[in-house]
């Protein structure tokens, strides 16, 4: 196995009774990356983490931490650390001994131990609160010191369920900044559970998204939003349009697109997974790639203003389009408020080259994410 491999999970599968909660799954986690694993409730992406954790054991495949294999090793001997969802800090222990107790089940010095709690506590920014309970302390600095109590140990890999999870939404803003400058810091491989997008964009390396057990995607956050390789990881990563077509023509560079009533969209054909005249599509796009323009444009996608929603930094425009439902606009412009009120007919165009068609079952279509 190469040396830039920290962690591989190799053909894994984790069975409970007759449910199948991770399938047949590969993954190379590259040494000193931040990779998330992302996901809807119930998709696998805990147990995956378990898996890599030793806390659960697979039914088929293997696990690696480095050049060993740790399959059926336990956790305590994977050289892993771990911050879970509530912290399970010790309410007895000040934050000093919380941070010391991995060093002191492994036996290390008490003058090493000195030393190394203390500069874990500085890397978190609590070099000063090492006498404080662990209840006296604020949500933040509880998930600090957790943090601070799995990198002391010094892991090959740091292993992160959901521990952002608890806090307000400012505090967990400020968190995820914190978390990324320690973990680029220290340099270590790190694994981090979410069902957050916007949480697994602004801190990965690598972003692997999960649905039903098995990987959809493992890219850079910017080609995940960007360029998603299927149905379900574009209705599941950010805000998307998913409106129902069919394909009306190709060529060697595009592909034709038929709305109805007239609207047509021509997508580059690196942009389309879909070939074959008449085939029905479902054609993805983002509400900042559209525009509205008038009813009567050539091409453009008839509708009515249903409503606008102020959002501060911008405005999103819902329109409503008859059989194709209510698509949604976004945009800095504010004027578009008094220019296009509710009730006003409209059409609506965009940027072809960011959007993006897949195969349509019309019986069985693809699940909306949250």
């Amino acid at each position: 196995m190469s040396e830039d491999i920290a962690v591989r999970l190799q053909g894994v599968t984790k069975r409970f009774g007759s449910i199948t909660a991770v399938h047949e799954v590969s993954l190379d986690v590259r040494r000193g990356e931040f990779l998330t694993l992302l996901g809807p409730s119930g998709c696998g992406k805990t147990t995956l983490l378990n898996l890599v954790a030793g806390f659960l054991e697979p039914d088929a495949g293997e696990v690696y931490i480095g050049e060993t294999r740790v399959t059926q090793v336990p956790p305590f001997q994977r050289d892993i650390g771990m911050v879970f969802q509530n912290y399970a800090l010790f309410p007895h222990m000040n934050v000093f001994e919380n941070v010391a107790f991995g060093l002191r089940m492994r036996k290390v010095p008490g003058a090493d131990i000195q030393r190394r709690v203390e500069e874990a506590l500085d890397i978190v920014r609590l070099g000063d609160f090492g006498a404080r309970r662990s209840r006296e302390l604020s949500g933040g600095q509880q998930q600090r010191v957790a943090l601070a109590r799995a990198i002391v140990i010094k892991p090959q890999v740091l292993l992160l369920d959901e521990p952002l999870s608890a806090l307000d939404k400012n505090l967990r803003a400020r968190m995820q900044v914190e978390l990324k400058e320690i973990q680029r810091r220290v340099g270590i491989t790190t694994i981090f559970v979410t069902h957050d997008q916007s949480e697994a964009l602004s801190l990965s390396d690598r972003v692997a998204v999960i649905s039903e057990g098995a990987i959809q995607q493992v890219s850079s956050p910017d080609r995940t939003y960007r360029s998603p390789e299927n149905a379900f990881v574009a209705s599941f990563i950010g805000d998307i349009n998913r409106i129902p077509a069919t394909v009306a023509a190709e060529d060697g560079e595009t592909v034709s697109i038929d709305l109805g009533g007239g609207a047509r969209f021509a997508v580059p054909r690196e942009r389309s997974q879909a070939s074959g005249v008449g085939t029905p599509v479902w054609l993805f796009i983002r509400p900042e790639a559209l525009e509205i323009v008038a009813h009567d444009a050539a091409g453009a996608i008839p509708g009515t203003v249903q409503a606008h929603v102020y959002q501060g930094a911008h405005v999103e425009v819902h329109v409503e389009a008859g059989a194709l439902g209510t698509i949604r606009l976004r945009t800095g412009d504010y004027g578009i408020m008094e220019r296009w009120p509710p009730g006003a007919r409209v059409g609506v165009t965009g940027d072809p080259a960011g959007a993006l068609v897949f195969p349509r079952a019309p019986e069985n279509p693809p699940d909306d994410g949250p």
